[in-house]
């Protein structure tokens, strides 16, 4: 059973509100998958997944915005924030993580819930839904299409080059990671990620560095930055796609990804795929901002959220 450690809660604040966050530990096979808990025990569950190299701090101001009545469980994907790392020889891919997104809802004992996913996170959450339609009823993605397919002759390049990494990765007797003061360590991703504000930088390396001696080393994967090997195509992404059964809310940047792309292979894949929401009657907004909208402005994105939650979820909902 998952372990909700209320010892160790702190409270994070809100323009009106104080909201208890406590941490959370599912036990897996090769370690623990942790997150942050956050509303009360019999809330509407709603399960909040990151994108690629974050971890569960990217919701820290985003929901303390939203609805008060549901119960909010943010996760470190495996590899990130303060969960564990898959064991050796073992690649990251979109599947895996749908995997332990059912280890880790079978651990909560939910049944049915929401999912808000944040760009890679809104991925798991889209191929999570279509994989198990019957257990979600509403998915947010946050500048996410919920996929990201891949050219077919494409495919078996990107493969051999994800093969290739994480060989030559086991080759090196003893990876060691860099050690950066803790002020390095921001500019550091600040660099690599430029849509982040320095405020919000500093929320992400709250679980993204562990202190060492001499200073803090990042505490990812470093085997998260290799190519994803298991890639699917747009036909594949579009079949997915439809079957999904929950209502659907696409949030887009207009500086990310509801950006029109240059290429015009990759604006061809962001029709169809927005294309095929709208076919299915689900909603699809652009907002102004950049990829990390929710957790630099969450005024913008909150209140879209917590209507779209609102609306097609809690007002169905009969009272006990």
């Amino acid at each position: 059973m998952p372990d909700i450690n209320s010892g160790s809660s702190d409270t994070e604040m809100s323009s009106t509100t104080t909201q208890a966050v406590s941490e959370l530990s599912v036990p897996v096979t090769w370690g623990e998958v942790k997150g942050k808990v956050w509303g009360p025990d019999g809330g509407h569950p709603v399960l909040c997944l990151h994108g690629w190299a974050d971890n569960c701090g990217t919701f820290n101001t985003l929901i303390p915005l939203l609805p008060k009545e549901c119960r909010y469980v943010a996760l470190d994907m495996a590899g990130h924030g303060l969960s564990s790392h898959r064991p050796p020889g073992v690649f990251y891919s979109f599947y895996a993580y749908v995997a332990d997104i059912r280890r880790v809802v079978d651990g909560l004992q939910w049944t049915k819930f929401s999912i808000i996913g944040h760009s890679m996170g809104g991925n798991i959450a889209a191929m999570f839904s279509a994989l198990f339609p019957e257990m979600v009823d509403v998915i947010v993605l946050l500048d996410a299409f919920g996929f990201m397919p891949a050219d077919l002759k494409e495919i078996p390049q990107i493969m051999r080059q994800g093969i290739s990494e994480m060989l030559e990765y086991e080759k090196k007797t003893e990876e060691k990671k860099r050690v950066y003061a803790y002020e390095k360590a921001a500019e550091r991703l600040l660099a690599a990620n430029p849509t982040l504000s320095e405020k919000s930088a500093h929320i992400l390396l709250e679980r993204g560095l562990v202190q060492v001696e001499g200073g803090f080393v990042f505490s990812r994967d470093l085997r998260v930055n290799f190519r994803n090997i298991a890639r699917i195509t747009l036909e594949q992404s579009l079949e997915m796609q439809s079957r999904i059964q929950a209502s659907v809310l696409v949030v887009l940047a207009d500086k990310g990804f509801g950006a029109t792309p240059q290429n015009s292979d990759l604006q061809n894949i962001a029709s169809a795929l927005r294309q095929g929401y709208h076919d299915r009657n689900h909603t699809v907004v652009t907002v102004s901002g950049d990829h990390h909208i929710h957790l630099n402005n969450p005024e913008v994105v909150a209140p879209l959220v917590s209507d779209f939650l609102r609306t097609r979820v809690l007002s169905q909902q009969l009272p006990a």
